[in-house]
């Protein structure tokens, strides 16, 4: 069902960082120029207790964020998501890396969706269209390909890229205290809960700018063991 016109959605973008001094102001300074109507953004950084000039960054800029959250100690991506949506107040989250292999400019496509069709999640793909992918490691996409097969035959649904960053779903679907992972799989978990509640899901290509290990790419292939045992759990005890 559309929305009203009438009523403005504010969107939490959530963006862990853990040691980007590099790209940290560049990517703030991509989302505070997304501007899309009936849509206010709520800009919740998470340092995750970085060893290099990522705060240092951030308080000499407070402008380009609403919130930050200095964790004293380096805990992973997960343990940053679970802080930042402890203290998040949009009517939906929108994950955000803190690297540039994601594109703010995206943004108006992924809200499409939710401002025409009152959507309930929106999964940003690098695999259907998209405009500009980055040739990089070939078994990762071998077990994106596996991750997101074993989601859909698990979950009845026909997504294409469940490990997207760009992830968009309505806050109210997952509360954050029913969230119990913190690795890698943690994107897995959350997906999950929220498809299990959701009524309307759609998917966008956005374009991928992928980093090498040299450049600070952090995932690894053995990470999928955990991300396809958390599908099966969440699947059991929906």
């Amino acid at each position: 069902m559309p929305r009203q016109k009438s009523s403005k959605i504010k969107v939490t973008v959530l963006i862990p960082a853990f040691n980007e001094a590099a790209t940290i102001v560049e990517i703030l300074g991509a989302v505070n120029a997304q501007a899309i109507d009936g849509v206010a953004f709520e800009i919740i950084v998470i340092d995750d207790g970085s060893s290099d000039r990522t705060v240092e960054r951030l308080e000499q800029n407070p402008a380009l964020y609403t919130t930050l959250i200095k964790r004293t100690a380096n805990g992973g991506k997960g343990a940053a998501v679970k802080d930042g949506l402890a203290i998040a107040t949009g009517d939906y989250v929108l994950f955000q890396d803190a690297d540039l292999e994601y594109d703010p400019a995206e943004y108006a496509s992924l809200l499409k969706p939710v401002l025409k069709f009152n959507a309930d999640i929106v999964m940003g793909s690098r695999l259907v269209a998209s405009p500009c992918t980055r040739v990089s490691y070939y078994w990762h996409k071998v077990g994106n390909r596996l991750i997101t097969f074993a989601f859909n035959i698990l979950n009845n649904t026909t997504f294409t890229d469940v490990y997207s960053c760009y992830l968009l779903y309505r806050r109210d679907l997952v509360p954050v205290g029913d969230i119990v992972t913190e690795g890698w799989e943690q994107q897995a978990e959350i997906l999950s809960r929220a498809v299990a509640k959701a009524e309307s899901m759609f998917e966008v290509p956005v374009s991928y700018y992928g980093r090498t290990y040299g450049e600070g790419k952090k995932i690894m292939a053995h990470h999928a063991i955990a991300v396809i045992w958390t599908i099966f759990v969440r699947r059991l005890f929906r």
